[in-house]
């Protein structure tokens, strides 16, 4: 089965920190199995910025093939406005993205800070989209 998802940034960074881990598990399923990344080039641009913080201490190189390998798996999506707040204005895009891309697919937006996002049925923390994946 195929499943869309929007990853948050804290999710990739968290994956690429620690092999092994539920984030890692669910971005190497967008990177190798049944998710479907979907992005727009806000999201995109993020991750590059926020992966070449010098405290992750990740190299330009990789980071640089990270965000040449995911687009090449992933959909892009435009973002257009909801009128949810959030905590995180910078948390907004990912929630439009994932809001836009369900209107033609069951899609999810993968976080780690779930508090700071609506309560909803799509958003998902890393554990609960591998088990939405291992139960179908």
């Amino acid at each position: 089965m195929t499943y869309y998802a929007v990853l948050d940034t804290n999710v990739v960074v968290s994956a690429l920190l620690k092999e092994g881990s539920a984030p890692w598990q669910v971005l190497n399923e967008a990177l190798n199995g049944c998710i479907i990344p979907v992005l727009n080039s806000d999201i995109l641009n993020e991750y590059g910025e926020v992966l070449l913080r010098s405290k992750f201490g990740f190299s330009e190189q990789n980071v640089l093939r990270f965000i040449t390998e995911l687009p090449k798996r992933a959909i892009f999506i435009n973002a257009n406005p909801t009128d949810e707040k959030f905590p995180d204005p910078d948390d907004a895009v990912f929630y439009e993205v994932v809001m836009q891309a369900r209107e033609k697919e069951n899609a999810y937006l993968v976080t780690g800070n779930i508090k700071h996002l609506p309560v909803k049925s799509f958003v998902v923390t890393p554990r609960e989209m591998l088990d939405i994946i291992r139960q179908n």
